[in-house]
């Protein structure tokens, strides 16, 4: 391979780069031939930052044997310990990947806040993918207890959304 051809890749993989970035694309790959027995293979990919909701570390069950703990704090302890969004039957996740917005639009009131209560077929919210914006609603009639998601935020397939109780 020459310089100038090795110059060229360079200059080649930095514009699919951009393209990445400046498309919001998170991975992107190319096959460029160059003749029979030689040819460039250039796969160019991205991590998005996720929102997460936080989650409590467990309390340890174990106190130091200095200072012994009473039996009635380990159950307070393990009660106050948030179960895993994911995990919750009640939760409605994401059908898709995307960007959630709780709004409809910029300016506007949210479709629903915690304390809400909302009927089987609301829209509660929305995800924009591929330019297309996808109206979620509500899987069943129940009052919104918590919302995971922000508006704007990425979303992933299966990332839970809110709790519907």
């Amino acid at each position: 391979m020459t310089n100038k051809s090795h110059d060229d890749d360079v200059a080649f993989i930095k514009a699919l780069a951009e393209l990445l970035r400046d498309n919001d694309l998170t991975e992107l790959q190319v096959k460029r031939d160059y003749g029979e027995d030689d040819s460039l293979n250039v796969r160019v990919s991205r991590q998005t930052a996720t929102v997460a909701a936080p989650v409590m570390a467990p309390v340890p069950a174990a106190a130091p044997a200095a200072i012994p703990a009473p039996a009635a704090e380990a159950p307070a302890a393990a009660a106050a310990a948030p179960a895993d969004p994911a995990q919750d039957p009640n939760a409605l996740t994401s059908p898709m990947v995307g960007t959630a917005y709780l709004q409809p639009e910029p300016g506007a009131a949210s479709f629903v806040s915690p304390g809400d209560t909302v009927k089987e077929g609301q829209t509660v919210l929305i995800i924009e993918a591929m330019k297309t914006m996808n109206q979620i609603a509500a899987p069943k009639s129940g009052k919104v207890t918590r919302i995971f998601v922000e508006d704007g935020t990425p979303v992933e397939f299966g990332q839970p959304l809110m709790v519907i109780e």
